[in-house]
């Protein structure tokens, strides 16, 4: 399992390993966190076409995602 520091996603990119609608490249544009400051979702935008998605930042670390652009 890839270790992840969710403090540091910020502008990160990312592969989906299984692309959707031609969506296949994604950057981290904004973090979500809770009361107490901690990072709990993400926000990924494709670069394909500006689509935004938000989820938990746990889910980049299961094999659907590859880090960068590849």
């Amino acid at each position: 399992m890839k270790k992840l520091n969710p403090n540091k996603l910020l502008l990160s990119k990312w592969t989906s390993a299984v692309p959707k609608n031609k969506e296949k490249h994604f950057i981290v544009t904004e973090l979500i966190r809770d009361e107490d400051e901690i990072v709990t979702e993400v926000v990924l935008e494709a670069v394909y076409n500006k689509n935004t998605y938000p989820m938990p930042w746990q889910t980049l670390q299961q094999d659907q995602w590859l880090q960068g652009w590849k």
